[in-house]
């Protein structure tokens, strides 16, 4: 009786079907993966922008203004080098008319003395659903919010 090594052909036709299958599925799992990063990576941006903003304006004693461009997709506190939502992201934003420049550039101001004009801003998912961060008129806090359905 011979002992033999080795695999048979339908023991490697399955490996390799489900190889296949495998190397089919990761690439749609990594731009999922990706997204979800961008996603949290954008909002952790923006919240921690909001904050400083907020921050800077108490501490220096004078107005500091957070900009978003719709049209561009820019953000950031005024003065600084603005940030770009990435491409699969949208934003909308809603603020006080006076606060809209016709340039699509929407502007949330901190005041020193704590306050806001307040609005709020929506980061979305390619699937339309997404966090709003809204900020308080009153006390210019900032506060991270699930959009309604």
């Amino acid at each position: 009786m011979r002992n033999e090594h080795g695999f048979t052909l339908v023991e490697l036709l399955v490996v390799f079907a489900i190889s296949a299958l495998l190397i089919a599925l990761v690439p749609t799992a990594f731009d999922r993966l990706r997204e979800s990063v961008q996603y949290r990576d954008a909002l952790r941006s923006v919240m921690s922008d909001l904050r400083q903003a907020r921050y800077r304006a108490e501490s220096q004693g004078t107005e500091v203004r957070f900009n978003v461009d719709l049209s561009k997709g820019l953000y950031g506190i005024e003065g600084a080098a603005p940030r770009e939502l990435p491409a699969p992201l949208k934003f909308r934003v809603t603020v006080a008319s006076i606060e809209l420049a016709p340039q699509e550039v929407a502007s949330i101001r901190f005041l020193p003395e704590g306050g806001a004009t307040g609005g709020s801003i929506d980061i979305l998912r390619p699937a339309g659903n997404g966090a709003r961060l809204q900020v308080d008129w009153l006390s210019g806090a900032t506060h991270l919010l699930g959009l309604p359905p």
